[in-house]
């Protein structure tokens, strides 16, 4: 166990330099840095648009607005909702055929609007060709970050897709939310509580009373230690 975040806000080379120092692993390391990589200049952020075409690092991973949204979206692997898998804008989007997508946003909206700043939802339609409620008619909710709404800085997608959940919950108490399989090979936990690394944020899914504030108590620490941890590693 370890104590990043979801969204670890490394590069690659940078995560492998903190993996050495956090695990004392003796190694010969070397990071050859890029040159005129400016990860906080939009439009691309990290990313050149217009200059390199876009090769999948993953099936499921076709653009980057999957990537600027993952770091919630991969939630959906421990629900029953549709993550989009077996659609062309999988991870961008989550539904299921017993929802209303557009109740749904409405509210997210009531409940926490200032987790939504960054970001644009809309209520959808589609159909996996495969995996979860493949073959089934969804309505779904997308998440837009590649339009004028986007904003790289104040963008939350686990507090987005957390929100989502909530709403559900608040929606539909009943709903049958949370898959239960072995995930990644951990077995005796709920996938949910994997990705996150504990049964927090499910926990605060669940409470009928629950707060945004609660949720914010209880992963800003780990957030604030975070972003302190990782400066001595960044290169850009």
């Amino acid at each position: 166990v370890s104590p990043c975040r979801i969204g670890i806000g490394l590069t690659l080379g940078e995560m492998g330099l903190w993996f050495i120092d956090h695990f004392k692993l003796d190694v010969a390391y070397r990071v050859i840095e890029m040159e005129g990589w400016e990860p906080d200049v939009g439009p691309g952020y990290g990313w050149p648009l217009n200059e390199r075409s876009w090769i999948n690092p993953s099936p499921n991973a076709p653009n980057v607005s999957m990537t600027r949204a993952y770091a919630g979206t991969v939630m959906l692997e421990g629900a029953t909702l549709s993550e989009g898998r077996g659609t062309t804008r999988p991870l961008e989007l989550f539904g299921a055929p017993d929802i209303d997508a557009r109740a749904v946003i409405a509210e997210m909206r009531a409940f926490a609007p200032q987790w939504l700043k960054g970001c644009s939802l809309r209520d959808m339609w589609f159909e996996p060709t495969f995996h979860k409620h493949v073959g089934t008619l969804c309505s779904g909710v997308q998440i837009h970050v590649d339009d004028p709404a986007y904003d790289h800085e104040a963008f939350q997608p686990w507090r987005v897709q957390a929100l989502g959940f909530k709403a559900i919950r608040r929606l539909y108490p009943d709903y049958d939310l949370w898959r239960d399989f072995p995930y990644e090979y951990a077995f005796g936990k709920l996938p949910i509580d994997v990705i996150n690394g504990g049964p927090g944020l499910r926990e605060w899914v669940d409470d009928p009373h629950s707060t945004p504030d609660d949720l914010d108590a209880l992963a800003a620490p780990d957030e604030q230690t975070w972003t302190e941890a990782r400066k001595p590693f960044l290169l850009y």
